[in-house]
């Protein structure tokens, strides 16, 4: 696999047993807490919807191809709370919309524009990346399977709810921050976006969390999480796997 400095192969670590049950504890906390809100809030954004582009040969027969472009700002005001940036204008976001939909059984390959500085992971856990076709993706166009834990804006990460009845869904991976001095690109009130690419399989038809894992949330929260992280059209979201949208 190719790497580039700023991307490395994932190193083997070891966990204490007592470290490990405090991420367990803590994650299974977190995805309980945000499933049960969002299964009594439901998802009220604008529906976006993954391309369906055509079908694809696995180990395991053809499967619908499909793809997803997403964005992380700085702010609010480039996706779907308009240009003023609506009720929260300084929060960072994610745009077009955090209500996703795509098909079941399908490869879903998810562009992910990012146009956000880094905020240091707390765990380091979260700048391997899991769960995506081939265990890897592509950073600015060069394939690696980790980033380095300092150089992460956020996360793009995707929790099965916490009951049974539907195909486990997990894949997270990390996005690599601009420059932080980085000047706007021409025309544009962003720099120059840093670009991950990468393919995840769906299952049968399920409803997922997703949410980013980087402390992005600000200084007025505790270790940077809350507000934008723990609220959906910000940096939280549901996906939802076939059903009726299903082609």
């Amino acid at each position: 696999m190719t790497t580039a400095s700023e991307v490395t192969k994932a190193p083997q670590t070891r966990i204490s047993s007592v470290g490990a049950a405090s991420v367990v504890a803590v994650g299974l906390a977190i995805v309980v807490g945000f499933g049960l809100f969002l299964g009594r809030l439901g998802n009220n954004e604008p529906l976006l919807k993954a391309k369906i582009v055509g079908r694809e040969t696995t180990s395991s027969g053809v499967v619908t191809l499909a793809t997803l472009d997403l964005a992380t700002y700085p702010d609010s005001m480039a996706g779907e709370h308009g240009a003023s940036g609506g009720a929260h204008p300084d929060w960072v976001s994610y745009g077009p919309s955090t209500n996703i939909w795509v098909p079941a059984n399908a490869i879903v390959r998810v562009t992910i524009r990012n146009y956000d500085s880094a905020t240091p992971l707390n765990s380091a856990f979260y700048a391997s990346v899991q769960g995506t076709v081939g265990g890897d993706a592509l950073f600015n166009g060069v394939a690696a399977s980790r980033v380095n834990a300092a150089d992460v804006a956020h996360t793009f990460t995707i929790h099965t709810y916490p009951t049974a009845g539907q195909p486990l869904l997990d894949v997270s991976v990390p996005l690599p921050g601009v420059a932080g001095n980085a000047p706007n690109a021409p025309g544009s009130n962003y720099p120059a976006p840093s670009v991950v690419t990468f393919s995840f399989r769906t299952g049968s038809s399920g409803r997922y969390v997703w949410q980013c894992f980087d402390p992005c949330g600000g200084s007025g929260y505790y270790a940077g999480f809350g507000g934008p992280m723990q609220t959906l059209g910000y940096m939280a979201g549901t996906l939802t796997v076939g059903g009726g949208n299903n082609a």
